[in-house]
């Protein structure tokens, strides 16, 4: 069935400094009481997400899938699965995001498909030498008898990257085995690819968020890596088939696409690369709109280490007249909450991070949970985890479950309103003590963490400055601080130290993350935004 709608929200360049909210579609709101978040769930919250102040909603997938990495492993890249929906609900979560005046991203998984996909089942089909397998990466072994791998690769998710199958072929799966790469060098995987684009941007989306987009190219002959294969499951190591020149050809083939439509379609870019230069690449004037900054989400709490990394980054967009990119938190990482700390000093921390990043020049992503304050559950019991790289490790390393349980959302226990009374319980089990940190009880509290989000992204959407608005100026300030002014408007000033420091009086204080003592005093681990006296 064809279901098309309109997209009239027209703002040109609207990327360059809106905040998107990420959904992790299977966590974030249950509709229909199976214990798993879905679209209707999601299309139930999209007055929380407008008032929160947000300007986009980036879905990860939904698409038919038999859900060996929760929907990354794609069998039908033009159908909803039925455990998140139909068609018919994603249609309608567009036009109602839209009404709100939310744009909509969703996820695109180009590196590999689901082993359940047509093309693959046609490729184990067809045999040794057939036209099926040249769209992925078959290839016989090494050894007397073929039983070797023909290379070194090692899966992100543990083990190696090779799986062969009865004929004796082998077939290259740089995550799970379910997950085969797709042959990029193939004209059929462009054509194919480039009628998806067309089909969602037909039923209105505003853009796409592009998984693994710095994998889609492997170096010719895929060579051997050589002294260990291992690779990091979200790392910056230059390898044979990760950021390879061949991927940006892809993007302005796309771009032109993107550019065809009206109402300013975008696309981000999921581009883990080794520097913040190399990432520019990506966000050149003809091909993507925007690249994740990982490397600002993977700097310490230091201040050199992140007045480094921001410069870095706003130099690297600058260069090609792209916007920057922060984030702090995704599905793939440990809640920042959880990374900056133990218990108070995380979230203290965290609160301050959150002022420092809507501060900066660009764009922001938010993770669902995040303007909850939500910790990394980090104590899962191992019968429920259900990350693959649990399994493909052995058992030794716990995988991303922690960052993806199911949000609170009201009531005093689980599951805290996640679906309606009566739902089956969540996917993922929610903690105990997280009463307090639902939505319904934060809305109303001055001083939570919600309603930090929530006056920080109204000040930045008011003020001119603010977002894409004016450049960033470095102050003065005492060691262990960062201090900048946007333009001729605020300053933000935070204190990654643990003892208070005293700044000058700047004028009056329009937000902060923690109780300011007064006297231009700033406690560790603190951020301020101050409107100078003058303007």
């Amino acid at each position: 069935m064809t279901v098309t709608t309109t997209n009239t929200l027209t703002t040109t360049g609207w990327w360059r400094d809106s905040v998107i909210y990420q959904v992790y579609v299977r966590s974030f709101a249950d509709g229909n009481g199976d214990g798993i978040g879905d679209l209707p769930g999601v299309r139930s919250r999209l007055r929380y997400l407008s008032e929160l102040g947000v300007d986009a909603v980036w879905l990860t997938p939904f698409y038919a899938s038999p859900q060996a990495d929760h929907g990354y492993d794609v069998a039908d890249y033009r159908a909803v699965d039925p455990l998140f929906g139909t068609l018919q609900d994603a249609d309608a979560l567009l036009r109602d995001a839209h009404a709100h005046g939310l744009r909509v991203i969703v996820d695109l998984v180009p590196n590999h498909t689901s082993e359940a996909h047509a093309w693959f089942v046609e490729a184990l089909a067809g045999g040794p030498g057939s036209a099926a397998r040249e769209r992925y990466h078959f290839r016989p072994g090494r050894g007397a008898d073929g039983e070797l791998p023909p290379n070194d690769w090692e899966s992100v998710f543990g083990g190696r990257a090779w799986t062969r199958v009865p004929d004796g072929e082998w077939y290259l799966h740089l995550f799970a085995p379910e997950q085969p790469d797709l042959n990029w060098e193939h004209p059929e995987v462009h054509a194919e690819f480039e009628d998806v684009l067309r089909f969602w941007l037909d039923l209105g989306v505003d853009g796409f968020r592009i998984d693994v987009a710095h994998g889609l190219v492997k170096a010719e002959g895929l060579p051997d890596i050589g002294g260990g294969a291992g690779i990091e499951l979200l790392g910056s190591a230059e390898l044979p088939f990760f950021d390879q020149d061949g991927v940006h050809e892809i993007y302005r083939g796309w771009r032109r696409i993107l550019d065809a439509y009206p109402g300013a379609r975008m696309a981000v870019a999921e581009a883990w690369t080794p520097s913040p230069e190399r990432t520019a690449r990506y966000v050149r004037p003809d091909e993507l709109h925007q690249a994740f900054n990982f490397h600002y989400l993977g700097t310490d709490w230091a201040a050199p280490a992140l007045r480094e990394v921001i410069d870095a980054s706003l130099a690297g967009a600058a260069g090609v007249g792209a916007p920057a990119t922060w984030v702090l938190s995704n599905h793939d990482v440990h809640r920042h909450v959880t990374r900056y700390g133990d218990g108070a000093t995380g979230l203290r921390r965290a609160r301050a991070a959150a002022l420092l990043t809507l501060a900066l020049p660009g764009s922001v992503y938010v993770y669902q949970g995040e303007e909850l304050g939500l910790p990394e559950v980090s104590d899962l019991p191992d019968e429920v985890l259900q990350d693959p790289r649990w399994e493909r490790s052995g058992h030794t390393e716990r995988g991303r479950d922690g960052c993806r349980v199911p949000l609170p959302w009201s009531g005093g226990r689980a599951p805290y309103g996640f679906g309606a009374p009566g739902s089956a319980p969540t996917w993922l089990p929610q903690p105990g003590d997280w009463a307090g940190l639902s939505v319904e009880a934060q809305w109303d509290d001055p001083a939570s963490t919600l309603s930090l989000y929530r006056s920080a992204l109204a000040i930045r959407r008011a003020h001119p400055d603010l977002g894409d608005g004016a450049e960033l100026r470095w102050l003065p300030s005492p060691e262990g601080t960062l201090v900048f002014r946007r333009g001729g408007g605020p300053v933000c000033a935070v204190n990654l130290g643990a003892e208070p420091v005293r700044l000058p009086e700047y004028g009056p204080v329009l937000l902060a993350s923690g109780e300011l003592p007064g006297d231009g005093v700033l406690p560790g681990d603190t951020a301020a935004w101050y409107t100078v006296d003058g303007d």
